[in-house]
């Protein structure tokens, strides 16, 4: 009995541990990637009824922190270092978590309010993050028009879709939409899962680049670290104005980092790969840090 509430309490860390353990095995796994974000979504919208989905003043101030802020620091940074610069915007511009859901229930917030924002910032990033990829640069050879097509064609469904189906599903097939209510943790354990490749996937690109300059890799760890503390701080900051820190928090602290991971190595310098990667060790350090800390509370 021991063991198991051992495992329960540390899943984040020992998910983390196992990827970076078993790298060269679960490294080969990062095809599953953008199926478990897809599912995860999926899931969590199915929780979802369109008539439940009310916009806060919060939800504005979180969205245009997020939006408005990536661009400001990729302006910021890039007169020092383009790639710092585009890891920096890649850890602001990524869409909340799927399962920030779960972590927020987990340390007492409102769930609704989270899942409400996790809609509304990922068709915001949906729309977004073709606009900004573009000016960036990425598919050079490529009109703007044409390479935002081409990466709204494949962001957006991944985002997107999951809704679609979510709604579908609710109205056609209950029995189906009913199944996948009845495992309220399944997001939480999908994303575990996740976590243990993305882990695997990082230790093995650490390992693939160790030639980066130190000056790149410290700058690009540094800033997802300094972002990632900040978010959360923010978040918590403006939550608490409205009466619920921990949902802000998680809503601006809790990346989708696999979904920017997977971002940054298909349209991005594969070096930018480095800072959601880091973002992920940091972020989930802070959340074993509040699960534990609330744990000791109530015990």
């Amino acid at each position: 009995m021991g063991i198991i509430k051992f495992i329960k309490d540390y899943t984040l860390p020992l998910a983390m541990i196992t990827g970076a353990l078993t790298h060269q095995w679960v490294g080969q796994l990062s095809f599953l990637t953008p199926y478990l974000i897809f599912t995860m979504l999926l899931i969590t919208f199915c929780k979802l009824s369109l008539k439940d989905i009310r916009f806060h003043p919060a939800h504005l101030w979180l969205l245009l922190i997020q939006l408005v802020g990536s661009a400001g620091i990729y302006f910021l940074l890039r007169p020092f270092d383009e790639t710092v610069a585009q890891g920096a915007m890649l850890c602001m511009l990524a869409p909340t978590a799927t399962a920030a859901a779960v972590i927020t229930g987990m340390l007492g917030g409102n769930v609704g309010f989270l899942t409400a924002y996790l809609l509304f910032c990922n068709i915001a990033v949906a729309i977004a993050a073709p606009l900004y990829f573009s000016f960036i640069g990425v598919h050079e050879q490529l009109s703007f028009m044409q390479s935002v097509w081409l990466i709204c064609r494949q962001v957006f469904p991944l985002l997107i879709l999951p809704l679609f189906i979510a709604v579908a599903l609710r109205k056609f097939v209950p029995a189906v939409h009913k199944a996948l209510l009845s495992l309220p943790r399944l997001t939480f354990y999908l994303w575990t899962v996740a976590l243990v490749i993305v882990m695997g996937i990082t230790v093995n690109f650490m390992i693939n680049h160790r030639n980066i300059s130190l000056k790149t890799g410290l700058g690009l760890a540094g800033v997802s670290l300094i972002l990632c503390c900040l978010q959360f701080v923010f978040g918590r900051r403006l939550g608490r104005k409205y009466g619920d820190p921990v949902s802000s928090g998680q809503g601006l602290g809790q990346k989708n980092t696999i979904l920017a991971l997977w971002m940054a190595q298909t349209y991005l310098q594969p070096l930018v790969s480095l800072a959601p990667a880091t973002y992920i060790i940091w972020q989930n350090i802070v959340n074993a840090w509040q699960l534990w800390r609330k744990n000791r509370r109530e015990r």
